[in-house]
């Protein structure tokens, strides 16, 4: 079984501590408190009937961390980069965040961008979100960490690219 490491990243307050006990645990915790530096889990799944195990990283947000998140993008094997749907600054930040991912990981690592809470009133349409991704090279979701839709999706669509990639 191969293990894969992934990191969740994005800005403070975009739900990626929720992304990820949706997806683990199956749960929404409403407001859990911010991540202290890093969180971890472990998720199985199956691709294309290839087992494989993730050992998902989730970033805190904030700025003081960037160091610490940063160690981690550097054994990445794939990254869910993290926005709120809801919030125009986190969507415009998105640029700098992938600047600084890129300049530790280079351009070949895969990246997908999240747009969270699909579920609320969004500030950022899908076309702006869906275009700024592929011209960044970059796969693009919409999820609801509180529903659970296109959680699991995300994942895999970043575990199969991760497995792609392997293979070349």
């Amino acid at each position: 079984m191969s293990t894969f490491r992934i990191v969740i990243a994005g800005n403070s307050g975009v739900g990626k501590s929720s992304i990820l006990m949706q997806y683990t645990d199956g749960c929404f915790l409403d407001g859990p408190p911010s991540t202290i530096g890093v969180d971890f889990r472990f998720k199985h799944l199956e691709i294309g009937r290839r087992q494989i195990k993730l050992q998902i990283w989730d970033t805190a947000g904030q700025e003081r961390f960037s160091a610490v998140s940063a160690s981690y993008y550097r054994s990445a094997n794939g990254i869910l980069l993290v926005y709120d749907l809801t919030g125009r600054e986190t969507f415009e930040s998105i640029a700098e965040n992938l600047k600084s991912i890129r300049e530790i990981t280079g351009d070949s690592l895969p990246i997908v961008l999240v747009g969270n809470k699909r579920d609320s009133k969004r500030q950022i349409s899908y076309q702006d979100a869906y275009d700024f991704a592929g011209e960044q090279g970059l796969s693009y979701m919409e999820v609801s960490a509180k529903t659970g839709e296109n959680v699991h999706v995300c994942f895999e669509l970043l575990a199969s690219l991760v497995l792609e990639r392997c293979k070349d």
